[in-house]
């Protein structure tokens, strides 16, 4: 009845730590949700203190699209009469070319009178010039005629004068008319483009005032979803602390879970180990003696490796741990590292071949530190591989877990438990141990483990 109890106690033990180790994968689950979260309210908060800009930027640029058209409003009134005033300049301008072209003409035509009054004076100098001849032929009797001869020769004279000076400035004139009509014909030319130009303005004011207009629909609308998309983050994120709250209440639930069931798993472990002391045989006994004689055998050549100077007592105690570079889990080497794998890795080798049911033997520290560990668990390291080196190369790394550290910790000849072995990344693998004490030089150093599956 005892053996069958114990049997029962490590089915109870496999389960409790096949329970537990589910429970603490979800409680690790949990806890990477509820770290997301925390990092989603914290997006949340950032986005909450975003919408209220958004909300107040919104609510602004309606304003500011108001405010731009009652401007444009006005202004478009104003650039309205401006534009009249100045087409009213370009078609006077463009009116002024008749004008001077009357004035050319009129100037043309004193031009004609100028000419013929030159004409007059000369033949009036002519007649001067005949009646003074006259005069002389005619002697004294006719030297009163010659005064008025010489008096109509200076005053022809006189007249041709001006004639001629009326003649270069109205010349003048005409070219100066003429320039200026060259002038005002090329700013009647710029006064239509102007005009085409105005126009354009008039149709890019209006163009302006109609997008103004959609502007501030649009800013309305904007306002409008601001407001309702405000009403939604200020749900959200109630929801998302409402759900964050739930997650870590569900998490505390589930860690209490798991340390129920770890407690099971102890007091089931406990009457595992103590019916294993038994004087019944039980499935567990083979793998017992197993254990005892592979502890024996560690023991022993250990002891004379110490005895012969091929190893020292504080390379065999180091617990100076030197990280390898680059490894992922973390590996370590230390003053017993090389010592054990080239001599005892041979013989853990040798002990996980006598049964099949053996998943591997291996040595623990007292801070559960792995100097070697059987070939097939000692393979190099793969670059990112984390799950399959956490497997596959367990060798030089650190594991700790309840059911270990109490066989550290306690007294006895040995330890039968079941534990969850860790293979990385919440993985684990329920196993029967036994664990042998190892003691050198009168010092606890750690245990002798075999894990196997039955």
């Amino acid at each position: 009845m005892l053996a069958d109890l114990g049997e029962r106690s490590s089915d109870i033990a496999l389960q409790c730590s096949e329970t537990a180790g589910f429970l603490g994968e979800l409680n690790r689950r949990i806890q990477g949700d509820s770290s997301r979260l925390s990092n989603l309210q914290s997006n949340m908060d950032m986005l909450v203190a975003s919408q209220s800009e958004s909300v107040a930027a919104a609510q602004e640029l309606s304003l500011t699209a108001r405010r731009a058209g009652h401007i444009i409003a006005d202004g478009h009134d104003v650039i309205g009469l401006s534009l009249g005033e100045v087409a009213g300049l370009v078609e006077h301008v463009t009116g002024l070319e008749g004008h001077l072209r009357r004035f050319l003409k009129v100037i043309e035509a004193v031009g004609d009178i100028s000419e013929d009054l030159g004409a007059i004076a000369r033949q009036t100098r002519l007649l001067g010039v005949n009646a003074a001849i006259e005069a002389a032929r005619g002697g004294a009797a006719t030297q009163g005629f010659a005064v008025v001869a010489d008096e109509i020769r200076r005053l022809a004279g006189q007249a041709g004068e001006s004639a001629a000076s009326v003649g270069d400035k109205l010349g003048q004139l005409d070219r100066d008319a003429r320039a200026l009509i060259g002038g005002v014909e090329a700013n009647i030319v710029r006064g239509r483009d102007v005009g085409t130009h105005i126009d354009r303005l008039r149709l890019s004011m209006a163009e302006i005032a109609s997008l103004v207009t959609q502007f501030g629909e649009r800013s309305d609308a904007i306002v409008t979803c601001t407001d309702a998309a405000d009403g939604d983050v200020s749900a959200l994120r109630q929801g998302l602390f409402l759900f964050s709250r739930s997650s870590s209440e569900s998490a505390a639930r589930v860690d209490v879970a798991r340390e129920q069931v770890e407690g099971l798993e102890g007091m089931a472990n406990a009457m595992l180990n103590s019916a294993a002391h038994g004087p019944q045989k039980t499935r567990n006994s083979k793998y017992i003696a197993l254990a005892e004689e592979g502890a024996e055998e560690i023991g022993a050549l250990i002891e004379a490796a110490v005895a012969e100077g091929r190893i020292s007592l504080s390379d065999l105690f180091d617990t100076g741990y030197r990280r390898i570079d680059g490894s992922e889990p973390a590996q370590y080497l230390n003053g017993f590292t090389h010592f054990a794998d080239a001599t005892l890795q041979p013989l853990l080798d040798r002990h996980t071949a006598q049964d099949g049911a053996i998943i591997g033997c291996c040595l623990i520290d007292m801070n559960g530190y792995l100097p070697t560990h059987v070939s097939a668990r000692s393979q190099p390291q793969r670059p990112g591989a984390h799950d399959w080196n956490m497997e596959h190369a367990r060798n030089r790394q650190i594991f700790m877990d309840a059911q270990t550290r109490r066989a550290l910790d306690e007294e006895g000849d040995f330890f039968l438990f079941t534990y969850r072995q860790d293979l990385g990344e919440g993985r684990y693998r329920a196993l029967r141990s036994v664990f042998v004490p190892l003691v050198f030089a009168g010092r606890r150093w750690g245990l002798y483990e075999v894990g196997y599956l039955i």
